[in-house]
């Protein structure tokens, strides 16, 4: 098979979706699985639908596209604010969005209408990450005009934590938002179908709740921990997922006995960097057909022998501290979150999925 690449163990992604189902369907919250880190690979989106979920959600509408021109009609849900010059695009194509300017959302009505649509909406509300949502002292404002907009149905309320500042979800942060919601809805006399919590760095927060207590937050947009089998604040495995579903695979181009010092003048490299040197004498290295244009390479996790020492755009130089590499010889990686994000991104990094 070509190098590098990545092996992608749909099986599994199946499984961690059902484990995550049966573990929150107690707390009546259901999941919906964000697809952006595959960038709406069918595939993986027909594998999430084998376990049984209702709808997928991407932050980017060309990958939503792709998903439908493959032939997957489940719901979708655009996770970032729409950009005004694709609202067409968003009607067309996803049942419901999230949204944190009006000026939006007025666009989106004018292009369901226009299109014979009904498209659903999601308010985000700023709860102190400070990423996307609008500020809470604005939230009703914002719902008064947007229940009088055409072809709009006002689904609910929503929030985001944890990606910018590492906010984490809490029990007083979701109470919060749950206020807002039961404050929203008596106000206009409406009820909201949807309260969407946040992402995969709610599920400590989600797994501590007592099931018999009501939870007003319903829904959770999951995708680190579908996919890496490990809650998102502090990488915690979930109990019962997998967390190797991922694999980069890459080639061994050279491999020689070199000093670990530098010879020369030294000035800053092609990245703008200048690496601390550290004599080790010599050392077993070895240049992999891996680099920066591929994978972040500080999303990558050697296999135990092997360290990382650089990278370029090109080449990923590590040392071995057993048996020299053999020219030929295939390396395999862990990944976290931004290595996968990167490498599938990246055309240079063939992509294999198999059960």
């Amino acid at each position: 098979m070509n190098t590098p690449r990545l092996e992608i163990d749909c099986a599994k992604i199946v499984a961690n979706a059902k484990r995550l189902i049966s573990i929150l369907k107690p707390h009546c919250i259901s999941i919906v699985p964000v697809t952006k880190v595959f960038m709406g690979h069918p595939t993986v989106a027909a594998s999430l639908i084998l376990s049984g979920v209702r709808m997928l959600a991407d932050s980017r509408i060309e990958n939503i596209e792709r998903m439908r021109h493959a032939g997957i009609t489940i719901p979708m849900m655009l996770i970032r604010t729409p950009m005004l010059s694709q609202v067409e695009r968003v009607v067309l194509n996803c049942e419901i969005s999230l949204n944190t300017e009006l000026i939006v959302i007025r666009a989106l009505s004018k292009a369901a209408k226009n299109a014979g649509f009904l498209h659903g909406v999601i308010v985000m509300v700023e709860l102190g990450d400070l990423r996307e949502g609008i500020m809470p002292d604005k939230l009703f404002d914002i719902i008064r005009q947007t229940l009088r907009l055409s072809n709009i149905t006002l689904k609910g309320i929503g929030a985001n934590l944890t990606c910018r500042y590492g906010v984490a979800p809490q029990q007083d942060n979701m109470d919060f938002l749950a206020k807002l919601a039961k404050e929203a809805e008596t106000l206009f006399g409406i009820r909201f179908e949807i309260i969407s919590g946040g992402n995969s760095a709610n599920l400590l927060w989600a797994l501590d709740l007592d099931p018999h207590v009501h939870n007003a937050v319903n829904q959770l947009r999951l995708g680190e921990a579908i996919y890496f089998g490990v809650e998102a604040l502090y990488k915690h495995p979930i109990a019962g997922a997998h967390t190797d579903i991922v694999t980069l695979v890459a080639e061994v181009i050279e491999s020689n006995i070199k000093p670990s010092i530098p010879k020369g003048q030294r000035s800053i490299n092609a990245f703008g960097e200048m690496p601390q040197v550290i004599d080790r004498g010599q050392v077993k290295q070895g240049l992999l057909a891996l680099g920066r244009q591929d994978v972040n390479p500080l999303g990558i996790i050697p296999p135990r022998g092997i360290t990382i020492v650089a990278s370029c755009s090109d080449h990923l130089v590590v040392e071995s501290a057993g048996v020299a590499l053999q020219v030929g010889q295939e390396i395999r990686f862990k990944l976290d979150y931004s290595g996968l994000l990167s490498a599938m991104t990246s055309p240079y990094v063939s992509k294999y999925f198999y059960h």
